[in-house]
């Protein structure tokens, strides 16, 4: 059994259109977008899902597809990554054999989800799927991205001599830990759903826990 074949056991009940997805789902050389993140955000998607309802082939669809194009957080393409991703995603679906509404229905998701491109999902699931992405994106999961991100970005993790910010403006590309008072912090208040808000809350708890037992060790 391939790698790929193993994986798509993870995205149950749909391992089928996993298999058929992965191959095109996600770029290898980035351990924040890769596939234990689209994992992590289908497992997110399910809880959220258990509580909201929605048409869940068109989520894992979704879940499946929302990275398929790759751009790096530095990148000045960055805002189009989920019109890419989303394009993308309905020449794949369109190649197995799906229905025009239903493909519709994922690019919306996908082309909705992202938080650079700072557009409003109007579908149950496109809710869905932004609220479980932005989940993997705080808690220790997120905290952990983070600093991978940085890393690949070649910030550092904070400033030495005002670690928060006291007496400069906060500068997320300089420094990991302004990317939680810059972005991360502020995501539990855009949730979509009753019950991603809920999970966000306390993932929120723990990112804040993390920050602070890092002050603690500076």
């Amino acid at each position: 059994m391939t790698r790929l074949a193993s994986l798509s056991g993870a995205f149950a009940p749909f391992e089928t259109l996993a298999e058929q997805l992965l191959p095109d789902a996600f770029a290898t050389n980035d351990g924040s977008h890769d596939a234990a993140h689209l994992i992590r955000v289908w497992k997110n998607a399910l809880k959220i899902h258990a509580g909201e309802g929605g048409d869940l082939r068109i989520l894992a669809a979704a879940v499946l597809l929302h990275d398929c194009v790759a751009v790096e957080k530095n990148s000045p393409l960055r805002a189009q990554a989920s019109r890419l991703a989303a394009e993308k995603a309905f020449e794949l679906l369109d190649a197995l054999g799906w229905r025009t509404p239903d493909m519709a229905a994922v690019a919306h998701a996908i082309l909705t989800h992202s938080f650079s491109a700072d557009l409003p999902p109007q579908s149950l699931e496109a809710k869905i799927l932004q609220d479980a992405d932005r989940l993997d994106a705080i808690g220790m999961m997120g905290a952990a991205r983070c600093f991978y991100i940085a890393g690949r970005m070649g910030s550092g993790l904070y400033d030495p001599l005002d670690p928060l910010a006291e007496d400069r403006p906060l500068d997320d590309k300089a420094y990991a830990i302004d990317h939680f008072e810059v972005k991360l912090f502020k995501l539990t208040d855009g949730f979509k759903t009753a019950a991603g808000h809920a999970l966000a809350l306390e993932r929120q708890r723990k990112l804040r826990e993390v920050l602070a037992m890092m002050l603690e060790e500076i």
